[in-house]
């Protein structure tokens, strides 16, 4: 549709990306001057919990994604621990960091190699003089990089097979620790798979021990670390991206907040918080979810999950998703390794948001920036195993209680919120890291997070809805790696 020099233009389907998406923008002299984030799939997990036992979670939210499900896992037994005080094990607390953080480091890698870098391999970009390189590289399904990536993330995932008995949707996970101990032999295969992790990344990715990659200040060293190792795949990224000025495009709000990341023994490895021009603490009291743009019915005001209601309705007279709007004390903000590491105040991630802002460049490099960050305390976690001694403690529910499972996914932050009465779940509501980054409008017509990203982009004059046209709006999608999957329940 077209009037004046303003369009309106539908993008969809995706590829790569986990579940349906649908991005309408509207076009003012070639610049998206407005975006409408649309979550097309209702799944309904949240009315199907109402009423069960509420050890059944532990079964059922598991499987909302197939590629985040060990975060739903430990969401869930963290909702469920809290509901009776419960403190798991210290050999359970450290089986399930290393549990989650074998699928969030997944996650990275692969988002990074198989959903982010194939893009800049497309034919559009045939003119760069880096496109031969790259190309050869990347290329989806063909580049050379498959043959390092596969074998070593294959091999990497056994960690899972060893403490969760499988991957995807273990029921290893429990309010207590977890239900799998270790022996002094797994552990030490435990400690090879990882070292061999590292190894990859060492040599293909960043092309220095890891500890260098984490001490990085700023800028300035990390251009220098590119320059002296020009051929890891960390410098060939830093490259397209000042060709391309990806520290540039997809800016958003700047407010980020993390849950927190890896708890140990009421602390956690990336401290929880809210930055907004400062850090301070978070609340999660001030979380509240708004529908008045989703396709949702009963709930007249913006509601704390405790008090929220996922009820499908087609009479939202703005609603134009089936995804809430959830906020921070009434704004909107965003989540995502590049908030945790925002909150945590990693030098190199604060001197790049506080120069461009959140950007496609910035949000990549910080899930970067946290496989170097989290794979050598993986390795300390293993060594703190003490095979023999307990990993989980029994449990017995109550029969009326709440709590939320708070924990930080690969995408950011996942909540649980559970209200448990006569022994039956009363109420169970869910905000996955996409639903915060992927929100329609609120009751005061402000955009989510990737709304915002769009706005502001320009795009070629033969823009239509085929993708490959709108290639720079694909960038900003995709470093926000959406799991749509998750978004709706």
């Amino acid at each position: 549709m077209t009037t004046n020099n303003v369009s309106k233009r539908i993008l969809g389907p995706f590829n790569r990306v986990e579940g349906d998406l649908e991005v309408t923008v509207e076009i003012t002299a070639n610049v998206v001057s407005k975006a409408w984030v649309n979550a097309p799939l209702f799944r309904g997990y949240e009315q199907i919990l109402q009423g069960k036992d509420p050890r059944d979670t532990l079964v059922y939210t598991p499987r909302i994604c197939g590629i985040c499900s060990v975060s739903q896992s430990v969401a869930a037994a963290t909702a469920l621990a809290k509901t009776q005080n419960i403190v798991a094990e210290l050999n359970g607390q450290l089986s399930t960091n290393i549990i989650l953080a074998t699928e969030n480091m997944a996650d990275h890698l692969s988002h990074f190699y198989l959903f982010f870098m194939p893009d800049f391999a497309r034919n559009c970009y045939d003119k760069q003089l880096w496109f031969a390189k790259v190309s050869q590289r990347f290329k989806a399904q063909t580049g050379s990089v498959l043959k390092q990536l596969l074998p070593a993330r294959s091999s990497f995932m056994h960690i899972t097979g060893i403490l969760a008995g499988k991957w995807p949707h273990s029921l290893a996970i429990q309010p207590g620790g977890t239900s799998k101990p270790v022996a002094v032999e797994e552990k030490i295969k435990l400690l090879t798979l990882v070292r061999a992790f590292r190894f990859f990344l060492e040599e293909t990715l960043f092309g220095v021990p890891l500890e260098t990659v984490t001490e990085l200040q700023n800028e300035d060293e990390l251009s220098s670390l590119a320059t002296l190792h020009p051929n890891s795949d960390l410098a060939i990224f830093l490259k397209i991206s000042r060709a391309l000025q990806l520290s540039q495009l997809g800016k958003a709000y700047d407010r980020f907040m993390s849950y927190g990341a890896y708890e140990l023994e009421s602390s956690h490895l990336f401290q929880s918080g809210l930055w907004d021009q400062s850090l301070s603490e978070l609340d999660q009291k001030g979380i509240k979810e708004d529908i008045s743009h989703s396709w949702l019915d009963i709930q007249s005001s913006p509601k704390h999950p405790y008090k929220g209601s996922t009820i499908p309705g087609n009479d939202a007279e703005d609603g134009y998703s089936w995804c809430k709007a959830p906020r921070l004390n009434e704004q909107p903000v965003e989540v995502g390794a590049i908030a945790r590491q925002m909150v945590n105040a990693h030098p190199l991630i604060v001197d790049l948001v506080k120069k461009y802002g959140a950007n496609v460049q910035n949000r990549i490099l910080s899930r970067l920036l946290e496989l170097a960050l989290v794979v050598p305390q993986m390795e300390n976690w293993i060594q703190l195993l003490q095979p023999g001694e307990p990993f989980c403690k029994q449990f017995v529910l109550p029969d009326e209680a709440q709590g939320a499972g708070l924990v930080e996914a690969a995408r950011g932050s996942l909540g649980h919120w559970l209200r448990i009465k006569n022994g039956k779940v009363l109420n169970y509501q869910i905000i996955a890291p996409t639903t915060w980054n992927f929100s329609p409008r609120d009751q005061n017509n402000k955009p989510g997070a990737l709304e915002l990203a769009l706005e502001g982009t320009v795009v070629d004059t033969s823009f239509s809805t085929h993708l490959n046209e709108a290639i720079s709006l694909q960038h900003i999608i995709r470093s926000f790696d959406p799991c749509m999957v998750c978004t709706v329940h």
